[in-house]
């Protein structure tokens, strides 16, 4: 779970405007940092299926708001990715 701090930190590194806490880049960003905690869990904790069906969840989540964002503006998703690194 990310604490409020760590949530105040990545919408300021990707909001677009002062009030914005909801935009793609926003989403897509917590989704990420919270894949990557999950990731890191399971590695340790091999038999915990539960924590698995969860993180596939949240890369189906993420992959959607993804698509979604590729549809609307291809030159913010291309941004976002190169930001975050997740894909080629």
């Amino acid at each position: 779970m990310l604490t409020a701090e760590e949530k105040s930190k990545i919408i300021g590194e990707f909001k677009l405007s002062e009030d914005d806490t909801g935009s793609f880049e926003v989403q897509v960003a917590m989704l990420s940092k919270r894949i990557l905690a999950l990731t890191e869990h399971l590695q340790s904790h091999r038999k915990d299926f539960s924590s698995k069906r969860g993180l596939y969840k949240l890369v189906g989540e993420r992959r959607r708001l993804l698509s979604s964002l590729r549809r609307v503006d291809e030159d913010r998703y291309v941004s976002l990715i190169k930001r975050l690194g997740i894909r080629k």
